[in-house]
């Protein structure tokens, strides 16, 4: 079993998340690997790149913790916009409408993780 990751070993790069703009780079780890009740990724977004606007409910339902380690967004909650930078943590509850924008000069550098939350 594989115990240690580098961030550069399992990345994929996805166009337009969420029908969000531009393309996030997603960086994986412990892909099948692991038995967590979550997934934890790294992503980077150039300037003006999105995640695009969605919701996670129904069969789909998530919870998503966002914790921003480098560059300027902004975060959108349930309509409400709020700037994000290094330092700053966001919940995505279940049911609510998120997304978020690069719109620093430099790359917007996140930790994501997310999974079902419990009932």
């Amino acid at each position: 079993m594989k115990w240690k990751q580098h961030e550069s070993e399992d990345a994929i790069l996805e166009p337009g998340l969420h029908e969000g703009d531009g393309v996030v780079t997603r960086r994986r780890f412990f892909e099948g690997a692991s038995n967590l009740p979550v997934r934890i990724e790294v992503w980077e977004l150039p300037p003006g790149a999105s995640e695009g606007s969605h919701v996670h409910d129904g069969d789909d339902t998530l919870e998503e913790f966002y914790y921003f380690i480098a560059g300027r967004g902004v975060m959108w909650l349930d309509g409400e916009e709020q700037a994000v930078a290094a330092g700053d943590a966001v919940l995505a509850p279940p049911g609510v409408d998120h997304g978020f924008r690069c719109v620093g000069d430099d790359t917007l550098k996140l930790v994501i993780a997310w999974g079902k939350p419990s009932t």
